[in-house]
C-alpha cells in the first residue's frame, strides 16, 4: 500500500504553475515592447522612412542674373601729389613761428620768419657802395665830355681821351657789380621771410622759436604735403599687364577704388593717372599711379591701402552666392536643390568674383536653387529642410504622404 504524499507538498507542487506562466508572460511583454520600440522612430514626424538619415537644415539662395564688375585688386601706398621740407635759406635765428602744426597753407603764405636785421645792414652797405661808385662814374662820364671837346679843337692829346673813355667803362662796370650787390642783399633779406612755396598740409613743427638756423640744416623746419588731390602707387602682377595695356591704350578713364587696409571700408574714388614703363624683375609686377581728389581727405601720406581697379563689365552674367561655391579635386561645384526637397551635386565653371557675388560660366541657369549654408553635411541625394523661411517654392516642405 501506497504512502500517500504529505498534504504540505502537494500544495507547493499546485501552487507553481501559476508561478512559472506569469513569468512567462512577462517575458514575452518584455519582448514585444521591445521590438515596437525599435521600430517605433521609422513612424516618428520627420523620420525619412526606415534606414533613411534625418532631412539636414540648411539654408538656400536663388541664381540670379545681372551685370557684373570685373576688378583687378592691388596693394598701394598713397603718396602725396608734392612733398616738401621747408628750409632756411639764410643763417640766423628764427624770431617768429607763423603756422600751427597739421595746419592747411596756400601759396605764398608766411610760415616763419628770421632776424632780418644783419642783411637790412648788409643792404644799406650794398646800397651805400653804389651811390658812391655811380658818383665816381658820373664824373668820369662828365670829364670824358669834356675831353672829347678839347680833342676836336685839337687841344689835348688824342691818348688822353681814350685813356678816359676806358675809365668811364670801369666804372660802368663797378656800378653794374654794386647794383648786382644790392639786388643780393635784397634778395637775402626776402629770404628772413619763410613762405610756403605749394597749398597743401602742414605736419609737426621740427625747430622752435629762438634756435639758430643755417641754410646748411638737413632737418627743416616742417614738411608740407599736398594731400588734395592725392596719388597712390599700386602694384598689379605681370600676367594682369596686357588687358590693363588694352584698355589703358584703348579708354584712358580706368576707375579706381581705394579702400582701407581690412579692405572693408572705401575711402575714396579716383582714376588711373599713369603707368611705369617697365616691370619689376625682383617682384613681377608693374607699377601704377591713381589720381584722387581726397574730398573728404581719406588718405594719408604713406598710407597702405588695398586697390581696386575696374577693368570691364560683364553683361547679363549668371550670378551665384560665393557662399555656395564648392571646391574639390575636380573642380568647383555646387549642392542643387531638387523640387522634391534632395539635393545633387553640380560641377560649374566659374568666372570672375565681385565680393560676395560669382559669376558662373558653366552649369547654373537663373532662378536654381542652392544650398548656401550647411553644406558640410550633405551628400549626393541628401534631402534638406531649408532653414532660412525665405526659402523658394520648389525649396517648401514637401506634405507627408
Amino acid at each position: 500500500m501506497d504512502n500517500p504524499r504529505p498534504p504540505e507538498t502537494r500544495s507547493a507542487g499546485r501552487s507553481g504553475w501559476p508561478t512559472a506562466a506569469l513569468l512567462f508572460a512577462l517575458t514575452a511583454g518584455y519582448a514585444y515592447w521591445r521590438l515596437h520600440a525599435t521600430e517605433e522612430p521609422s513612424e516618428r514626424p520627420g523620420s525619412t522612412g526606415a534606414g533613411d538619415t534625418p532631412a539636414a537644415s540648411v539654408t538656400t539662395a536663388t541664381v540670379d542674373q545681372g551685370d557684373l564688375p570685373i576688378y583687378l585688386h592691388g596693394l598701394g601706398t598713397v603718396t602725396p601729389l608734392q612733398t616738401v621740407t621747408i628750409k632756411s635759406r639764410v643763417d640766423g635765428e628764427l624770431v617768429k613761428v607763423a603756422f600751427r602744426e597739421g595746419q592747411t597753407v596756400q601759396a605764398g603764405e608766411l610760415l616763419a620768419e628770421i632776424d632780418p636785421r644783419p642783411y637790412q645792414v648788409q643792404l644799406h652797405q650794398a646800397e651805400g657802395q653804389l651811390m658812391r661808385d655811380e658818383a665816381l662814374l658820373s664824373n668820369a662820364e662828365q670829364d670824358l665830355q669834356r675831353y672829347r671837346t678839347l680833342l676836336a679843337q685839337d687841344s689835348i692829346a688824342a691818348q688822353q681821351t681814350a685813356t678816359q673813355e676806358a675809365l668811364v667803362r670801369q666804372y660802368r662796370g663797378t656800378v653794374e657789380m654794386d647794383r648786382a650787390q644790392v639786388n643780393n642783399a635784397k634778395l637775402q633779406l626776402d629770404y628772413t621771410r619763410i613762405v610756403a612755396p605749394i597749398a597743401g598740409q602742414i605736419g609737426l613743427r621740427l625747430v622752435d622759436k629762438g634756435n639758430i638756423v643755417r641754410a646748411g640744416d638737413t632737418t627743416g623746419l616742417a614738411v608740407i604735403a599736398q594731400i588734395q588731390p592725392i596719388t597712390v602707387l599700386f602694384t598689379l602682377p605681370e600676367d594682369q599687364v596686357p588687358a590693363v595695356m588694352r584698355r589703358w591704350r584703348s579708354e584712358r578713364n580706368l576707375t579706381v577704388e581705394a579702400f582701407d587696409r581690412s579692405g572693408l571700408r572705401k575711402l575714396a574714388d579716383g582714376k588711373l593717372l599713369a603707368v611705369d614703363n617697365q616691370i619689376d624683375t625682383a617682384t613681377g609686377t608693374l607699377k601704377l599711379k591713381a589720381w584722387f581728389d581726397n574730398a573728404e581727405r581719406g588718405l594719408y601720406a604713406n598710407q597702405f591701402v588695398n586697390i581696386r581697379l575696374r577693368l570691364d563689365t560683364l553683361p547679363a552674367a549668371t550670378l551665384a552666392p560665393a557662399a555656395a561655391i564648392q571646391h574639390g579635386a575636380n573642380g568647383d561645384f555646387v549642392y542643387w536643390v531638387k523640387p522634391d526637397r534632395t539635393v545633387t551635386i553640380r560641377p560649374i565653371k566659374t568666372g570672375p568674383v565681385d565680393a560676395d557675388r560669382v559669376a558662373v560660366l558653366e552649369g547654373l541657369a537663373p532662378g536654381d536653387v542652392l544650398v548656401v549654408g550647411g553644406s558640410d553635411k550633405l551628400r549626393e541625394g541628401s534631402r534638406i529642410k531649408p532653414a532660412d523661411a525665405a526659402a523658394s517654392p520648389e525649396t517648401a516642405p514637401v506634405p507627408a504622404r
